[in-house]
């Protein structure tokens, strides 16, 4: 029987966590809102449980984590409804208690820490998110560890930055890794040249296995910072290193971005997120390495070439 389970598991995140999770041999649930979605991610490995939700209900909520020990929460909400991060969180915490869920592990964001006060930061960073969409995320985060402050459950948050991979649309490289396997023209948002640091998918879940299965994990907060420090114009020369073939780029600043906002509301939701760009957050990751160990970073050249080779990419 299945006592670990992924809700919201069907995005790429969930999947390498699931391929973790799987290589120990170990029987797990996923959940989701799409049952289709969800056969067509797990629907082959007979390890794997699949349990379709309505999020907006803690009955349903109640049901799908009954028999489950650890839940590792991934749930996703459209860009342009942040509000929903908290009202999901506080369903989900009160379905989970009632199915006696002994632990959550709330895959988080930098959104709650607002502008970096110092480089690289640490889990003791301030939080004090200036943006709605970092206010929304710090509340979920509060509603998770006050259930752990009051008992009810262990909790704890691992905060990823940005991210990418084979297969990975919601990334900010993923427009221009598309255009440099298939050709077209790649849509970045600018500047291209600040230090920045992504985190490769098929790494997360390797760290989420060992964390959730570490006691001592629970109660706080974790960094998984990226393979280190760059660059989206390194990254993109990168790109053009290993197809052999220079990328046309189209890439949009902040006032850009506004101006496409008029027409395309998720392109205004960007706006208030752009600070990301020009003033970054770094994650030190020191504590998790002390906690679990050594952690396995694919290095960007390496990333690079199998996020090319899942597009269909091919050296010219």
């Amino acid at each position: 029987m299945s006592r670990i389970a992924l809700f919201g598991a069907a995005g790429a995140i969930g999947q390498s966590i699931a391929s973790a999770i799987r290589a120990q041999g170990q029987p797990y649930r996923v959940v989701g809102r799409n049952e289709t979605s969800l056969r067509q991610a797990f629907g082959a490995d007979p390890l794997a449980e699949i349990i379709t939700w309505d999020p907006d209900s803690p009955a349903s909520v109640e049901a799908a984590a009954h028999g489950i020990d650890t839940l590792i929460y991934l749930v996703g909400v459209h860009y342009t409804q942040f509000e929903l991060h908290p009202e999901l969180m506080r369903k989900t915490l009160t379905g989970a208690i009632r199915a006696g869920v002994k632990r959550i592990l709330l895959i988080g964001t930098v959104y709650p820490y607002g502008l970096p006060q110092s480089s690289p930061i640490r889990e003791d960073h301030p939080r004090q998110p200036h943006t709605f969409k970092g206010r929304m995320r710090k509340a979920q985060e509060d509603l998770l560890m006050q259930a752990h402050e009051e008992g009810h459950l262990r909790a704890a948050v691992l905060r990823l930055p940005d991210f990418y991979g084979p297969g990975v649309e919601a990334s900010f490289l993923h427009g221009a890794i598309k255009a440099a396997a298939q050709g077209g023209t790649a849509d970045l948002i600018g500047p291209l040249d600040r230090p920045h640091e992504f985190v490769f998918v098929p790494d997360v879940g390797p760290v989420v296995a060992r964390l959730v299965s570490t006691p001592a994990a629970f109660g706080k907060v974790w960094h998984l910072a990226g393979a280190g420090v760059t660059t989206q114009k390194a990254l993109v020369a990168e790109m053009e290193r290993q197809t052999g073939r220079k990328l046309k780029k189209r890439v949009a600043g902040k006032t850009m971005l506004r101006l496409i906002g008029l027409f395309h509301p998720m392109m205004r939701e960007l706006v208030e997120m752009h600070y990301l760009q020009t003033q970054p957050v770094i994650m030190d990751d020191t504590a998790l390495q002390q906690l679990i160990g050594p952690i396995r970073k694919t290095p960007y050249g390496e990333g690079i070439r199998m996020a090319l080779q899942a597009q269909g990419g091919r050296r010219s």
